[in-house]
């Protein structure tokens, strides 16, 4: 692009640095959701939640499934399977 269009498009800086800023946040949180440690943990400290009574089988059920369907397309993306998945 030519200085003019530069020139043209220099208004629109901030809205194109926010769109950055707004990208990298979105990757981080999807790295961060499908990162597999976490899923684990989170799977441990839902059989904890299920021993204590806290929640019944039905609803340690859905729960694991969401797990681990996340925990899959995180170990699918750490394999290079997946990488179009996004939140």
């Amino acid at each position: 692009m030519g200085l003019f269009g530069e020139v043209v498009l220099l208004p629109l800086a901030p809205v194109r640095g926010a769109g950055w800023v707004i990208r990298q946040v979105l990757e981080e949180a999807e790295r961060i959701y499908y990162d597999p440690a976490a899923v684990r943990a989170e799977l441990a400290a839902l059989e904890q939640r299920l021993e204590a009574g806290e929640i019944d089988e039905d609803e340690f059920d859905l729960l694991e499934d969401e797990l681990l369907d996340r925990l899959e397309i995180a170990l699918r993306r750490d394999a290079g399977t997946d990488k179009g998945t996004h939140l």
